[in-house]
């Protein structure tokens, strides 16, 4: 079937790019014609699989591309190679650590490891928790386009709140996004729940895109930040070189 097929090549397409391309460029690339390309761009905007960025006359990949990546993530493959990882990133601190993947503006848990003798979670696999509050959720967000982030977080009315703390407003969430990126990994404190900290980094496919985040969660103010972010970077490096292979 030509419209499936060109469905297919047209989202392929935009996953392999860092930006929102014009639809001349999608033309000209797959070689279609231009009204066939704005006709299942147009289809597929109203379905929320692709975003049309009108005063830059681009498209990008929409929300509904997210739930599809979300749900294959959440199929064996990036569970049965996490798990081993998460685990031992757990061992290794003494702390609990998760991994999980973007569902909309959450993100979903699929692999969760309890230390002992820590504080009880809200988190644990199948949680879906606002991608904007948590260290996970953060850390996919800083890798996306920004223009991704723009469609997941329009308005004020995107961002629910759990305990008063984190950003309530697009320009709020732009600069933790700014600091994520600076620093290289992402941070909660006290935004899922009170006492509680989280230090989050993402686990980036072949293009660089976001496929999940690998985060560890503590209470104890004591803990050197810093050393925690080095080993939940180094194990989302783990992964990534995992899923590669």
């Amino acid at each position: 079937m030509p419209a499936a097929d060109n469905t297919l090549r047209i989202l392929r397409h935009l996953a392999g790019r860092p930006a929102p391309v014009a639809a001349s460029a999608i033309a000209r690339e797959l070689g279609l014609p231009r009204s066939t390309v704005y006709h299942l761009l147009t289809t597929l905007a109203a379905h929320g699989f692709v975003l049309h960025l009108r005063e830059e006359r681009r498209w990008g990949l929409g929300t509904s591309a997210f739930e599809l990546a979300g749900g294959y993530a959440r199929q064996q493959p990036l569970a049965r190679l996490g798990r081993p990882v998460i685990a031992s990133l757990s061992d290794h601190l003494g702390e609990s650590a998760h991994l999980a993947v973007m569902s909309g503006g959450d993100v979903l848990y699929i692999v969760e490891e309890r230390a002992p003798r820590r504080p009880a979670l809200v988190t644990d696999v199948g949680v879906r928790l606002p991608a904007h509050l948590t260290a996970s959720g953060r850390a996919m967000l800083a890798a996306l386009p920004r223009e991704q982030v723009r469609a997941l977080y329009p308005s004020a009315s995107a961002f629910p709140d759990r305990t008063g703390v984190g950003p309530r407003k697009p320009g709020e969430l732009r600069e933790v996004l700014r600091t994520v990126r600076a620093r290289g990994y992402a941070i909660e404190d006290s935004e899922i729940a009170d006492g509680l900290r989280s230090v989050g980094a993402a686990v980036l496919d072949h293009s660089g895109w976001p496929i999940a985040a690998v985060a560890v969660t503590w209470a104890n103010a004591e803990l050197d930040e810093t050393m925690l972010a080095e080993a939940v970077i180094e194990s989302a490096s783990v992964l990534e070189s995992r899923l590669k292979r």
